[in-house]
């Protein structure tokens, strides 16, 4: 079919939905990402020529770029529409250096949604290619290259070869580093608390021991307890004070790329990469029936919480509609559109707020629609009046000893309405109502009860707490976190337990030796007026050379001295404990690529390996004579089965407790539960009580 214009864009999902939009005028196709870039056999960059970097087409993608010639050559005109944000930018920059076109030309077509509309208005104001965002997105992948490919052939030759270091990557196994640290360095601290349950006619509210004489008092031990105890000598209380508020709670902003991050951890339980990948399905387009494939959200790779005045517009209709007036904010609608309906640096949100999570459900998936709910209702609660609630404080008193109850009520749900009709108790407040009291009045204690406690170390840091950290000190960009948390756990540098990160042995040299002889890379502050030294690259307000060169010279010293004074750090291999089975020689546990293994220390005459395998002291329940122990899938995920294999082919995801079902005789597992862990049959509905 004959066509006047071509369109290239990244993925071939976005080239099918936006070809439908465009007519038959237009043939649109994917470059699939990147075609250009440094080579991976060296360096690639010429630091004594002004950093010039030395692009190649990648390779095996040959086929595709001489495949974009060809179609080129037949057009009118081509359009490049790459993503809104730098990286988009260099493809199409690198594109338009492959298909030899004018980068003055008003070839380059930007759009924040992929609908209909956003789209045609799109290519109705084409713009010629910003050579700014492309150099601020040059300037990184040069700086990026200089630190991975000096850094890590030091690492080959010091430590252990297949290691990587890298700017943000080196940032984020510190951070991780320093809070084991801190979590090893902890002392804990004993405390005690007395808690009660407190009566007036029928109804019962809690209250929490305040303090002595007027004064908050902390209960260091048993004999603070003690002492509090031995002065309440009746079960009578009075209402000394009642303190009545009114407290206003605003809804958050809508999604950046890293709060969404965050948020799908906290509540959907969703890893950073199965965000992102899901994300981008909803972006790239949801085939919705008789309306055609349509974008369900806005570009998800974005630091900004602003929504367009069309969208606001949007919001407040549907929220007065669906609410009422008094729920939606003071926002003016003005009925008109913003010009070119296109904006790149707007927040993650729904193309359209008319297309509610339950009316696209049936064409979403299960994951699909979690996280689109998630977005959808962000948006709207951020253009609602906030909730507000009454709240109240009680002060008890016997004998100058003081305990204080707190209790809150919602007065008017405001943005709340929306993750009522939701269910989402994670945004839902939890009332606490206290009966009506009055000062003066006498309450009784049905019983106190008496807790000791011991502080606890810092938590290790989680997928969602480790982007929030790198956020808030400047480091990285969206675009970065996804892929930075995958490399530090690709090189076995950290490893998630229990979806925490701990540092390894390896992640912990390498550290300590990136810390001595490049802190510059390490430094926080440092790498966050990196970043915004790149930012003002792309406002054309820095030369990208510069600020590469202020970086480069000061660490192309600290590479000289490292090369001279790291010494080989020899990596122990630790005894086993049993010989090797066949030759005799002792196992030892080596460091490989997915972690620790036995291995024969006899190597490379004997090449016997052993997986680690942990017991967790229960036989089989299939066939009643091997032990039960832990196994990781191919993809890591942690499961049970039959130290026996391939005799025995016993395998369950669930921890078996070693003991049978009392209803059915199958074997019991260990469950997950709210407040703790359930044991519950693996055949029947039988369950245990929760073990806190």
């Amino acid at each position: 079919m004959a066509y006047k214009y071509l369109v290239i864009v990244e993925s071939p999902a976005k080239a099918k939905t936006i070809e439908k939009y465009l007519g038959r005028n237009y043939k649109v196709v994917a470059s699939v990402g990147h075609i250009r870039d440094l080579p991976k056999s060296k360096m690639g960059v010429d630091v004594e020529n002004n950093y010039e970097p030395g692009y190649i087409s990648i390779r095996g993608k040959g086929p595709v770029i001489k495949e974009l010639k060809k179609l080129a050559k037949k057009a009118d005109k081509v359009y490049l529409a790459s993503d809104p944000d730098r990286e988009g930018e260099a493809i199409a920059w690198h594109l338009a250096h492959l298909l030899e076109l004018d980068l003055n030309d008003k070839n380059r077509v930007v759009f924040n949604e992929i609908t209909k509309e956003a789209v045609k208005a799109a290519f109705k104001e084409p713009r010629s290619i910003n050579l700014d965002l492309v150099d601020a997105q040059q300037a990184r992948r040069i700086l990026d290259r200089l630190v991975g490919y000096s850094i890590s052939p030091i690492l080959w030759k010091k430590i252990k070869k297949g290691l990587s270091a890298g700017r943000v990557q080196s940032i984020a196994l510190k951070i991780i580093i320093d809070r084991e640290e801190e979590i090893r360095q902890f002392q804990p601290e004993e405390y005690w608390s007395i808690a009660g349950n407190f009566v007036k006619g029928r109804k019962k509210f809690k209250a929490n021991f305040y303090g002595v004489d007027g004064k908050k008092t902390k209960l260091t031990n048993a004999d603070d307890v003690k002492a509090v105890s031995d002065r309440l000598t009746s079960k009578d209380y009075t209402v000394e004070k009642i303190t009545k508020k009114e407290r206003k709670r605003n809804p958050a902003k809508p999604f950046t790329t890293s709060s969404l991050q965050q948020e799908a951890a906290r509540k959907l339980n969703f890893r950073t990469r199965k965000t992102m990948m899901v994300a981008q399905q909803l972006y790239e387009g949801i085939h919705l029936g008789k309306q055609g494939t349509v974008g369900l959200i806005t570009y998800m790779r974005t630091d900004s919480t602003r929504l367009s005045d069309t969208v606001k517009n949007e919001a407040v209709s549907y929220i007065t509609d669906k609410y009422g007036k008094e729920y939606a904010l003071g926002f003016k609608p003005t009925g008109a559109k913003e010009k070119g309906a296109q904006d790149a640096h707007e927040a993650i949100r729904p193309s359209s707020i008319m297309r509610t999570p339950e009316s696209v459900k049936e064409y979403l998936n299960k994951d699909q629609f979690k996280l689109y709910s998630l977005i959808w209702s962000r948006v709207v609660a951020s253009q609602m009046t906030p909730a507000v609630l009454d709240t109240m404080k009680v002060t008890l008193t016997q004998n100058n000893v003081t305990f204080v109850a707190n209790g809150s009520k919602i007065k008017f749900h405001g943005f709340m309405k929306v993750y009522v009709e939701g269910n989402d108790e994670g945004t839902e407040e939890k009332e606490n109502i206290l009966p009506d009291l009055a000062e003066g009045e006498t309450v009784v204690a049905a019983d106190l009860e008496n807790k000791q406690h011991f502080t606890q170390p810092p938590a290790r840091y989680s997928e969602a707490t480790l982007i929030k950290t790198l956020e808030e000190n400047g480091v990285g960009r969206p675009s970065t976190y996804a892929p930075t948390l995958e490399t530090i756990q690709r090189r076995y540098y950290v490893k998630l337990v229990s979806k925490r990160f701990e540092p390894s042995e390896l992640g912990e040299i390498v550290n300590k030796m990136i810390v001595e002889f490049f802190p510059g890379i390490v430094d926080i502050n440092f790498t966050a007026e990196m970043e915004k030294d790149l930012d003002k690259i792309a406002e054309a307000q820095e030369n990208w050379v510069d600020v590469v060169d202020r970086f480069y010279k000061p660490f192309s010293k600290e590479l000289e001295k490292a090369e001279t004074e790291i010494e080989k750090i020899q990596i122990k291999d630790e005894p086993a404990g049993f010989d090797c089975e066949e030759c005799g020689h002792p196992m030892v546990i080596k460091l490989g690529r997915f972690g620790k293994f036995y291995a024969c220390s006899n190597f490379p005459d004997c090449r016997v390996t052993k997986a680690i395998v942990k017991e967790i002291g229960v036989k089989c329940p299939t066939c009643k004579e091997g032990e039960v122990i832990e196994r990781k899938s191919k993809k890591n995920r942690l499961f049970y089965g039959c130290a026996r294999y391939p005799e025995c082919e016993f395998t369950s995801w669930d921890k078996p407790v070693g003991r049978d079902c009392p209803k059915c005789q199958h074997y019991l597992i260990e469950k997950k539960a709210k407040g703790g862990k359930q044991v519950q049959c693996s055949d029947c509905d039988y369950k245990e009580a929760i073990q806190k």
